[in-house]
């Protein structure tokens, strides 16, 4: 198809398509001439991809890029491809930042972290330290309830991953970006509905 019938069966206009493909989103199409090309179904589904991330998924174009540049090269461990697959979705917190809390939590729980990444942790601490700093109070109970939680999707998250490492990045990528906002989205309705119905 040529990049017009590329637009309408995707939804994306000419210009954005030009654009992906210059930022390197996008593959090159097979060259017909010099100033034209032939598309198939693969740039079909990676605009549609690229469409999510952006789009759904909120994340910058370099971003988008990062992520789909991961995706091309999956790690050949599952538990690598878990460890180090998420992608930077949000600014990075601080190295300085004091874990002791999140390691009190983490050690409550009898979770052990297989990793070497410190991101995670950090992460939990910035959490707690903003929770606290703002004067919002959360029991250490809550917390934990939260985590077990969490845990429980996470056990069903993990336990359908797919064991062929491509398809296996996609997912954990694709999941994170993709189903968080889902998460969300489900939380603060389920606030509705209940404030609504046990609320005066």
């Amino acid at each position: 198809m040529r990049i017009s019938e590329l637009s309408e069966e995707t939804g994306v206009a000419v210009a954005t398509i030009k654009y992906y493909l210059r930022e390197g989103l996008l593959h090159e199409g097979e060259r017909t001439s010099t100033t034209q090309a032939r598309y198939d179904t693969s740039h079909v589904a990676r605009l549609r991809l690229i469409r999510a991330l952006i789009g759904v998924g909120g994340l910058s174009v370099a971003t988008a890029r990062d992520v789909l540049d991961r995706l091309a090269e999956p790690p050949e461990s599952l538990h690598e491809l878990l460890d180090t697959a998420h992608p930077p979705l949000r600014p990075q917190p601080d190295e300085e930042v004091d874990t002791t809390s999140a390691a009190e939590v983490l050690h409550e729980l009898g979770w052990e972290l297989r990793t070497a990444h410190s991101e995670p942790v950090r992460r939990l601490a910035a959490a707690l330290e903003g929770l606290d700093s703002a004067g919002f109070p959360i029991s250490r109970e809550d917390v934990l309830n939260y985590a077990r939680r969490m845990h429980q999707l996470a056990e069903a998250e993990v336990a359908g991953t797919p064991q062929d490492p491509g398809e296996a990045l996609r997912y954990v990528v694709l999941g994170t970006i993709l189903v968080e906002p889902l998460l969300l989205a489900l939380r603060r309705l389920a606030h509705i509905e209940l404030s609504g119905r046990l609320l005066p």
